[in-house]
């Protein structure tokens, strides 16, 4: 479920969501992508033990 919330409100994972989809894939695929970014950013977040910082998050998307 929060990953259907940020491809909405997160631009980061809006724009990975929107990409995905403007390459043909389907939109289950896409989802599964942006969960897997939610993942790996909470992840290194937990790692480092630093907070959530959106700018920080969507410069690093708009990078892969």
């Amino acid at each position: 479920m929060a990953t259907l919330v940020a491809t909405r409100h997160n631009p980061a994972v809006k724009a990975i969501y929107e990409r995905l989809l403007n390459q043909g894939k389907k939109k289950k695929i896409a989802l599964v992508v942006c969960m897997r970014h939610l993942i790996i950013w909470l992840n290194k977040m937990l790692a480092d033990n630093i907070p959530w910082e959106q700018m920080d998050v969507c410069a690093a998307a708009t990078e892969t």
